[in-house]
């Protein structure tokens, strides 16, 4: 295999060199063709042709007898016995009866995935399949089926890209390289000749031939590098792996750059941000979709051309560390992926959270050997607390062989899991935020001027309507809350934590919109879990407005609206809604037991508090009232997926609780604190004494002061007063005393003003430390925070002060 044309010289060929001279000795096989390099490694294609096989089959060697092993192996023969039904290459309308459509795109690719499943248990020993030399023949013939039918340069594409240039092109190079000493050289041509003609070139896709970017860009890759292999072109990889860093255009492309810098700032925003966020079809809020995809294929892109004349050596690949640090581990909950960045995957019943994660703890197995020493330590450590707190879904027993052989490793390894997650981590550049607490995590979705508020393409995720306004979700020990069926049988109109018009919009309707409002978003208190959180609602299609706080106080958070107005319609608050876990989960409203009868409903007058068994307390220090439903709703995948769903009605009980504001209310607002998992009995001590008191909800300034210890949470829609603290404008504020010392922190959600000025009545203070660009100065009554908040995107400032 020749390595490839030198292009000229770049940061990548100049660190290419050592790496590939440091790598030399893992490896040394001959190459194929081409130029001959003494200290080149794996160059040859029959040896990547290897590896790639390994990584769909778990490689030689295989120890039969292991309890798991066998399972594993089992599992792979079951499937495939469920992919070949039906599949017949003498029909004429389609390989399988049920994939005969010549307008959807996805019988493509489903057509292909089937052929590779049932190709990767006819090479896997200890299945019923492998070596099956009848099987070989069918699948043989089907592959012919497909491209004299389907698939290659005399086929006129349909309906969605993505199948023909990724989805198609991805299986049907597995099945290649699972077959290849059986396919022959004119069907081998074939094959490369058809995945060519749709994906050519890893940097551009689409029939109009557009910059390939974020997972699209990785997905592209890996099929030109897995094809690269199969026609034995070292051109092609150097080809891709240039593209991982856009070496020959402007880096606006680059995949591992984090899209803050400059470069980057001149895409379309598709990728990762240095805070962990990740965008995908341009604002797009989508870790747990496309960003769960580039990180699983980059592993195995990385795994692919480690240690040849390809290796990826570019620095940036250093960023990833990150992606994982602050793109996933926060948003992973016991093995669930929070929905609120999920996109439209939340309305495949195949991918719910669990699945999600499941592909990330995969990724994160195969990058373990990419980054030796302190990261593979800190990795190793994340990998087993993610399987291990996981007792919903064991991944030992759904993964890939491949990847069961590897994580086996990692967990014998000495080094320790790292321990449940406890920390409260927001992602500006995407509108989110999550709160860990050792007992429950809990996710809160906005959305801006900056971001959409939800994605339905494809004829998916057809009733998100309210998935950024404001829902707040809420992750227990109840771990298949999200995984089982949530998503069609909620009410999708009262999601919990929004604030709502009654009623239910058409399907998709308002999709792929951002808001005519800049503040989303808030500030946190470093190494500990104290955040504020906010958003000016403006929805889509109606007058409804109105701004929303969260202040995430360790397990309290308090929930603050002011200024909730519309012209017309029923606008609601919805505290909870929960799916329950026991039909007849308890219902307390001041102590008494609310029935537990499905089709319950009532208004309950004069709430101080309710508690729900197995969910947690919710205490209204200003007495309010709410209604309550109980019911059991049933519904399909299909009304929220017609792509993907199924027509199988589902069934699920839900307790629902909001707080009507009336008809086309003006000013109107709410107060609560939400204790999640605290016991009935700390619920009803906490109405009586709230641990948290309310000091401001106005149109100017929500605030909050923990009783403990004085701290103030504030989120200053503009210009206002909140007790000793005042600001010149928008902005997020916490101020901490702890002994002699005070720690403030703040930011700018709406991330527009330059500066952010702060006045806090409080005398005999000095700096101990401050963060860049904060100055203070004296005044009359205490000092004035001065903070440059330009092109800091919502990033939190801190500030540090001592009493003297």
């Amino acid at each position: 295999m020749n390595p490839g044309t030198t292009r000229g010289t770049t940061r990548r060929t100049v660190l290419a060199g050592a790496a590939a001279l440091g790598a030399a000795a893992a490896l040394p096989l001959t190459l194929a063709s081409g130029t001959a390099h003494a200290a080149d490694p794996v160059d040859d294609a029959a040896s990547l042709r290897t590896r790639w096989h390994t990584l769909l089959t778990g490689g030689p060697g295989l120890d039969l007898t292991d309890p798991r092993i066998a399972a594993a192996v089992t599992r792979i023969g079951k499937a495939a016995t469920t992919s070949a039904k039906g599949l017949d290459p003498s029909r004429a309308d389609g390989l399988f009866p049920d994939l005969t459509s010549t307008t959807l795109s996805n019988h493509v690719t489903t057509s292909f995935k089937r052929l590779a499943t049932v190709a990767t248990a006819w090479a896997v020993p200890g299945t019923a399949q492998y070596g099956d030399s009848a099987l070989r023949d069918l699948l043989l013939a089907g592959i012919d089926w497909m491209l004299t039918n389907r698939y290659g340069p005399e086929h006129t594409r349909f309906d969605n890209d993505w199948d023909w240039e990724i989805g198609s092109a991805l299986a049907l190079n597995d099945a290649a390289v699972l077959l290849y000493d059986v396919l022959g050289t004119e069907r081998l041509g074939r094959i490369n000749a058809a995945v060519r003609g749709y994906t050519p070139d890893p940097n551009l896709w689409r029939a109009d031939r557009q910059i390939a970017t974020g997972a699209n860009r990785v997905w592209i890759s890996t099929v030109v590098a897995v094809n690269a292999v199969l026609r034995d072109s070292g051109d092609d990889l150097v080809r891709v792996r240039d593209a991982l860093s856009d070496v020959e255009g402007s880096g606006a492309n680059s995949v591992l750059a984090f899209n803050d810098t400059s470069a980057a700032s001149e895409g379309t925003g598709e990728g990762f941000y240095s805070d962990g966020s990740f965008l995908q079809h341009y604002k797009h809020p989508y870790n747990g979709g496309y960003g769960k995809e580039l990180l699983n294929n980059l592993s195995r892109l990385l795994n692919l051309l480690a240690g040849t004349s390809w290796t990826v050596t570019d620095p940036d690949l250093d960023n990833v560390r990150l992606w994982v640090d602050e793109g996933f581990d926060p948003l992973l909950a016991r093995g669930d992926v929070m929905a609120s960045v999920c996109g439209r995957e939340i309305a495949r019943p195949s991918k719910q959270g669990h699945v999600s994660a499941q592909t990330v703890i995969e990724a994160v197995v195969r990058l373990i050997p990419s980054f030796p020493g302190e990261t593979a330590e800190r990795f190793t450590a994340l990998v087993k607390q993610w399987i291990a707190e996981d007792t919903y879904r064991d991944f030992l027993a759904v993964t890939d062989l491949a990847s069961l052989v590897a994580a086996r490793n990692v967990l014998a390894s000495p080094v320790p899991a790292r321990g449940p997650l406890v920390a409260h981590k927001q992602h500006p550049r995407m509108d989110k935020a999550a709160h860990h607490r050792p007992s429950f995590a809990l996710g809160i979705s906005a959305y801006s001027s900056r971001i959409y508020n939800y994605e339905s393409i494809q004829n998916e995720n057809l009733h998100a309507w309210h998935l950024s306004d404001g829902m707040v979700l809420l992750y227990t020990d109840d771990l298949g809350h999200y995984s089982e069926d949530y998503w069609p049988t909620v009410d999708p109109a009262r999601l919990p934590g929004t604030t709502v018009l009654a009623g239910r919009p058409a399907d998709a309707a308002g999709q792929r919109t951002t808001s005519t409002a800049d503040w989303a978003g808030g500030a946190a208190l470093p190494g500990t879990t104290l955040g504020a959180y906010g958003m000016e609602l403006r929805a889509f299609g109606s007058s409804l407005h109105g701004l929303k706080s969260w202040f995430c106080l360790d397990d309290v958070i308090a929930c603050v609206g002011s200024g909730i107005s519309a012209d017309a319609g029923t606008a609601e608050t919805i505290v909870e809604n929960r799916k329950l876990r026991d039909p007849a989960a308890a219902l307390l409203v001041n102590g008494q037991a609310a029935p537990a009868d499905t089709g319950w409903s009532a208004r309950l007058d004069q709430v101080r508090w309710a508690h729900v068994a197995g969910t947690g307390g919710y205490v209204f220090p200003e007495p309010v009232t709410l209604r309550g439903l109980r019911e059991d709703r049933t519904a399909t995948w299909r009304e929220i997926n017609l792509k993907y769903g199924t027509d199988t009605p589902v069934t699920r009980p839900y307790l629902t609780l909001w707080q009507d504001h009336g008809t086309a209310p003006q000013g109107a607002g709410y107060f609560w604190l939400q204790a999640p998992m605290a016991s009935a009995e700390r619920t009803k001590q906490w109405s009586a004494a709230p641990p948290v008191k309310l000091v401001a909800r106005s149109t100017a300034v929500h605030a909050v002061r923990r009783c403990a210890d004085g701290l103030l949470a504030a989120n200053f829609w503009g210009a206002g007063t909140a007790q000793e603290l005042s600001a010149d404008g928008p902005a997020s504020v916490l101020v901490r005393p702890e002994g002699k010392t005070v720690t403030v922190s703040l930011s700018d959600p709406t991330q527009l003003r330059s500066s952010v000025v702060l006045d806090l009545a409080r005398r005999n203070l000095s700096v101990v430390s401050a963060g860049p660009g904060i100055t203070v100065a004296p005044t009359g009554t205490g000092i004035r925070i001065t903070a440059d908040t330009t092109e800091l995107h919502g990033a939190t400032l801190d500030l540090t002060l001592k009493r003297s």
